[in-house]
């Protein structure tokens, strides 16, 4: 029986669910304000509340909220002065949004290989591609191959765990780059005891159902530049120069968030500690029961960093465990227990096949040996057990 699953959304009774949101807070209590005071839409004091809720927890001055990730992403690029025939230099292992982001703006992706050890992007291979492929002439850095400026690094903190961003910040500060954290998987993280989101200069979150707190869709950009934020605001807004004759002085877009989603995120970030310290004794169950069998490697935490273990996955030597990862993703479909492989590197997917990649090749690897398991806040220990056991008896 093979069961075709829909990755983000909650499955049927009896099925063991990847990640889906946890609702245990005051969201009835805050959603309900907004129906009996019939703010609903894109204006209200929650939308403001969240906003200034985040900042203070990521530590930036400025925070404006957007109806997803991917918009909050659009917009980071725009504001940040990224232009038409630039390059971005961006993770291969992600989803796909900060790439498609990245040509929203007319830009040009350059994909960037993971390190092994803990699957973030290779700050030595940015390096290496900053200093033999590009070219530093008049204060810009050109691509040697294509001849477009080098304008900004896309690190995206996958799963959870914080990219090396030292490596990355004294690059930037050397070439006069531009930093955008794709922080999406990783509110709460933290590296060397600062958090993700407040390490470069602007940064995104999304609050899609799957993520560790929930708007049901939604984003957020962060940034402690006042003139960026404030542009962000206004794009977002329609770009509307006077509400009363809508006039509007540049093209804009509707990427607001909700009241009611801006509700849903308050009460869910006021649990957002709790969320964590749950996801890691999920992950920390799962390393231990996992250490000893051979060919099979779970994930890692650098001790500079506080992983929050968004989606906790395990890479699949086929050799040593005999069996590969589609295969057991297949016996635990079988089992109604949903599981995932981690994306398509994007510098192999047919959207982005005219785009420069840099020795990706270990990215390829952790796509082909990774499964994803299922790590959902309310995962309880009888769930996690089976989870457990169908692993160590290889799906008998």
């Amino acid at each position: 029986m093979t069961i075709l699953f829909e990755p983000d959304a909650p499955l049927s009774k009896g099925y063991i669910s990847l990640c889906v949101p946890e609702i245990s807070g005051n969201e009835w209590v805050y959603i309900k304000e907004c129906l009996d005071t019939n703010y609903v839409s894109s204006v209200g004091p929650f939308v403001d509340r969240f906003e200034n809720e985040l900042a203070k927890r990521v530590g930036t001055k400025y925070a404006v909220a957007t109806i997803n990730g991917t918009a909050a992403l659009h917009i980071a690029l725009l504001v940040a002065g990224i232009q038409p025939y630039d390059e971005v230099l961006v993770s291969t292992l992600t989803f796909i949004a900060p790439a498609n982001a990245i040509r929203y703006v007319g830009a040009w992706p350059v994909f960037i290989d993971s390190e092994p050890d803990f699957w973030q992007m290779d700050t030595q291979k940015v390096q290496d591609f900053l200093l033999k492929e590009c070219r530093w002439t008049n204060r810009e850095l050109r691509n040697k191959r294509t001849g477009r400026r080098v304008k900004a690094i896309l690190p995206v903190h996958i799963l959870g765990h914080p990219v090396d961003m030292d490596p990355i910040l004294n690059l930037a500060h050397k070439y006069n780059l531009i930093v955008i954290e794709d922080a999406t998987e990783s509110l709460g993280a933290k590296y060397k005891g600062r958090e993700v989101g407040h390490l470069g200069d602007i940064a995104c979150f999304s609050f899609n159902g799957n993520k560790i707190i929930t708007t049901g869709g939604g984003g957020m950009i962060v940034t402690d530049n006042a003139e960026w934020a404030r542009k962000a605001k206004y794009l977002i807004t329609q770009a509307k120069d006077d509400p009363i004759e809508f006039i509007h002085g540049a093209i804009g877009y509707n990427y607001r968030l909700t009241n009611i989603q801006a509700a849903l995120g308050c009460a869910q970030l006021e649990k957002l500690d709790e969320y964590i310290a749950k996801k890691r004794y999920i992950a920390d169950v799962y390393t231990e029961s996992f250490q000893d069998i051979p060919g099979l490697i779970p994930m890692r935490e650098a001790p500079w960093a506080l992983s929050i273990f968004w989606i906790y996955t395990i890479l699949i030597n086929e050799e040593l465990y005999e069996m590969n990862s589609r295969k057991l993703l297949r016996q635990f479909e079988d089992a109604k227990i949903q599981t995932r492989p981690l994306w398509q590197p994007v510098h192999l997917s047919p959207a982005h096949a005219d785009n420069q990649e840099y020795k990706c090749e270990i990215a390829e690897r952790l796509q082909r040996e990774a499964l994803s398991l299922p790590c959902s806040v309310g995962l309880d220990s009888t769930k996690q057990n089976k989870i457990i056991q169908l692993i160590v008896g290889k799906g008998n």
